[in-house]
């Protein structure tokens, strides 16, 4: 089965909170005759985004054409903060989570997460300077600081930035077992 992965980006996203799912799951495919995944990136409008840094970016999708999705990720950044107050933003992450496999949050993506009550009474994994802030947010969650990413049920958190490569290898793992993860990992000189 080819799952789609959809990938929330928005103005200050973190670039390698995107970008490194996006790799992995999309050089886990391509490895693979393409048959694993779809990656893509979706935003609320189609017009390009300006990440972290001013790295720009066009979305693949946005809310009113995005096809379905099996595993969500949202990117965190600082541009998360004022996703909280979007209420459309927030409304299409509980409607498209209602139907996922899985759903991942990025670093301080979680905050998004936190913001929908998901996360209440759960383990998190956030950036390492975002756990005073999901404590306001999530008065009620276990912070996990010192894992790179935790489970609950099908939501997966993850640590600062780079801890999405991590968590992202562990989803190929998951459903493709260890040699396929292991055979990308190995192509993109990553130790997992």
């Amino acid at each position: 089965m080819k799952r789609n992965v959809g990938i929330l980006i928005f103005n200050e996203a973190e670039v390698l909170d995107f970008a490194g799912p996006f790799e992995v799951f999309s050089v886990t495919s391509e490895l693979n005759n393409y048959k694993l995944f779809n990656v893509f990136t979706i935003a609320k409008e189609l017009k390009p985004i300006s990440a972290v840094n001013g790295l720009s970016i066009n979305p693949k999708f946005d809310f009113n054409n995005c096809p379905p999705i099996d595993i969500l990720i949202i990117s965190g950044g600082i541009g998360t903060v004022e996703q909280m107050k979007d209420h459309e933003i927030l409304n299409w992450i509980k409607k498209i989570h209602e139907n996922t496999e899985f759903t991942l949050s990025i670093c301080s993506g979680s905050r998004l997460l936190g913001a929908l009550g998901i996360l209440d009474n759960q383990p998190y994994c956030t950036h390492k300077d975002v756990y005073k802030h999901m404590s306001k947010i999530v008065t009620n969650g276990f912070p996990q600081k010192s894992k790179r990413f935790v489970s609950s049920n099908k939501v997966y958190t993850s640590g600062g930035i780079s801890a999405g490569i991590d968590l992202s290898f562990h989803i190929v793992e998951k459903l493709h077992g260890k040699e396929i993860a292991k055979k990308t990992a190995e192509y993109m000189e990553y130790s997992i």
